[in-house]
């Protein structure tokens, strides 16, 4: 998995901006996460796991608490390398490309088509993307 695939994922997306502030407790990060994408704490973990993989975030022990932070290492790289790609002139905060939808866009859609969806269907969904990837 890619710097891009790991980054094109709204869950792990979500998870950095959640962190982008400084340290948070994994409890507190999954609680948030579980409630605006609907998904189980484990596969908050397997997000978190990709993340930490990948070196995307850091995590240390604070008695039982795990506590995450972003790495800006891995996510600096990727912004020379897009840097490459940007006209000359243009600052690139106005938000993303043409085409490529806003996290906060996407995550309005998903919870104003979650409560007319049931659980199952949800879970049938989530199994047929795992499986293209």
């Amino acid at each position: 998995m890619d710097a891009f695939e790991v980054l094109g994922d709204p869950v792990r997306r979500r998870i950095l901006e959640l962190l982008v502030d400084g340290e948070r407790p994994a409890g507190e990060v999954g609680a948030v996460v579980e409630m605006e994408f609907r998904i189980s704490q484990p596969a908050v973990s397997l997000h978190l796991g990709v993340l930490r993989g990948h070196s995307f975030v850091t995590v240390r022990a604070d008695g039982p608490r795990r506590l995450y932070a972003v790495n800006s290492g891995p996510l600096l790289e990727i912004g020379a390398w897009l840097d490459r790609y940007r006209r000359p002139g243009s600052t690139g905060r106005d938000g993303p490309p043409s085409g490529i939808p806003d996290d906060r866009s996407a995550r309005a859609t998903a919870d104003a088509n979650a409560p007319n969806s049931s659980k199952k269907k949800r879970k049938k969904r989530a199994r047929r993307k795992e499986r293209k990837r």
